[in-house]
């Protein structure tokens, strides 16, 4: 089992940046894909970012791409998320995910099973 904690989020003027961590607890971290995800006031969940076990690829909703960077750092249990040139569409709470088993290059919204509690990043414009 795997326990997720986020944090790093705030508040931000626009085209100011941000870098959320995700901590893991637990051994094995490398064995996760890792995925961010955020959700707006009265809107569904939606895919930001996701890696792969080594942090070899990575992938990118196409309304970060260019701006977000995800990262992760497997000694330190760590994911990250660097945010830059944010606008004010890019206020949510941001999830981190972690997922062990899926079929594609990247695990489905459905296939992550672990998830932390959320962080606000809200951007002034």
């Amino acid at each position: 089992q795997v326990q997720l904690v986020e944090s790093g989020g705030g508040l931000v003027q626009a085209g100011g940046s941000l870098r959320l961590s995700c901590a893991a607890s637990g051994r094995a971290f490398s064995m996760y894909a890792m995925g961010w995800f955020r959700q707006a006031p009265g809107k569904e969940r939606e895919f930001v970012s996701a890696i792969s076990r080594n942090g070899g690829t990575t992938d990118y909703a196409d309304s970060v791409k260019g701006r977000f960077t995800i990262s992760r750092d497997n000694a330190k249990n760590t994911a990250y998320l660097q945010m830059n040139s944010l606008k004010p569409e890019d206020t949510a709470v941001y999830y981190c995910a972690a997922a062990l088993l899926f079929a594609g290059a990247y695990p489905t919204d459905r296939e992550y099973r672990y998830w932390g509690q959320g962080t606000q990043v809200t951007v002034s414009s």
